[in-house]
């Protein structure tokens, strides 16, 4: 399955448990914390002031 913007990071990570060593790399180091349950990628780069595009290639690798 693809990774798209609109993907929450909560599913993200209960889906892919290997998403989280990507989303720290870049930064995000709250990945468990209780907004990601409800956040989805695109608002949580933006809340983190990162590219989306990258995010997502990186994530999808």
């Amino acid at each position: 399955m693809a990774i798209t913007k609109d993907v929450i990071i909560g599913e993200l990570i209960r889906d892919n448990p290997e998403a989280v060593k990507t989303l720290m790399s870049f930064g995000m180091g709250c990945v468990g914390c209780p907004a990601s349950q409800m956040e989805t990628v695109e608002e949580a780069a933006m809340v983190h002031g990162l590219d989306l595009d990258k995010l997502i290639t990186a994530l999808n690798e």
